[in-house]
């Protein structure tokens, strides 16, 4: 069974200072000895959670963009995080899944934070990103997104036969990047551990630390998941870049011991299943 290794790189960020989150975020990625296959940063890594997009979007061909092209190619490596990006006259906090050969896939924040503004700046996703890695499925959502379980649920089980639904199961392996505040701290720890339980696959939230230009903590709280909900990594309060090797044998162990996923509902989003790209 495929082992896949993955990177959480917990780190402060500068408000609104792309050179010097790039900089630093660089000679983390860098400073990573072992082998890894996937790097994933926080949201909003080369900004911090700003609700100034006039000023910091980017198009796709952006420079930070290009960045995320160099370093997945000169290391080798699979690159996630969020920036804010600028298309056609809409803002958007766009998760990139950048490839080693320059290809890449997106999903744009479905859940805007209204609470902070977010919703009356940037225009809401509608699709979800499934991306595929050493034939590990990853279910890629940024920050507010872990709120809503439906946008996260599995839904291979109610259309077994399809591509991409063998043994019930969309995905394998879902993903956060976020900017979560240390005041909400206790809704992070729970809903990561209620996403990984009810959806019975491996589940990773990468969080950011210090203080942003609203003068907001982070205190971090990156978490890796089992499917059981054992909290396998957890690092609050500091900077860290932490690498874990998954096991596909262990995550097929638990499915198939206890096959929670048959008796799951059915359900649709919205009227339509929602759209996925799948990278190969």
């Amino acid at each position: 069974m495929s082992k896949l290794t993955v990177t959480l790189v917990q780190s402060n960020l500068y408000w609104e200072d792309k050179s010097a989150n790039l900089q630093v975020l660089e000679e983390k990625i860098r400073s990573v000895k072992e082998r890894t296959e996937l790097v994933i940063l926080p949201e909003m890594f080369n900004t911090g959670f700003s609700m100034n997009p006039e000023k910091l979007a980017e198009p796709m061909d952006g420079n930070t963009v290009q960045w995320m092209k160099r370093i997945s190619n000169q290391k080798n490596i699979i690159l996630t995080g969020s920036l804010i990006i600028e298309e056609d006259g809409q803002y958007y906090n766009r998760l990139i899944w950048m490839l080693p050969n320059g290809d890449f896939g997106i999903y744009d924040k479905r859940h805007r934070f209204a609470f902070g503004g977010e919703d009356q700046q940037f225009a809401a996703g509608n699709k979800r990103l499934i991306a595929s890695a050493k034939k590990w499925k990853i279910n890629l959502m940024v920050c507010y997104d872990l709120r809503f379980p439906v946008w996260a649920r599995q839904q291979g089980g109610m259309n077994l036969g399809e591509p991409g639904t063998e043994n019930g199961f969309e995905y394998d392996l879902l993903i956060y990047v976020a900017n979560w505040p240390e005041r909400r701290m206790q809704a992070w720890n729970t809903l990561l551990q209620a996403r990984a339980i009810e959806n019975q696959c491996y589940t990773i939230g990468v969080n950011r630390v210090g203080n942003d230009g609203n003068e907001i903590h982070y205190n971090g709280n990156s978490m890796i998941v089992d499917p059981l909900g054992e909290i396998l990594y957890q690092k609050s309060g500091e900077e860290d870049v932490f690498t874990y090797t998954f096991e596909k044998k262990k995550l097929e162990e638990v499915r198939s011991k206890f096959p929670f996923w048959r008796d799951a509902d059915t359900f649709h989003i919205f009227n339509d299943q929602p759209q996925k790209d799948k990278i190969i």
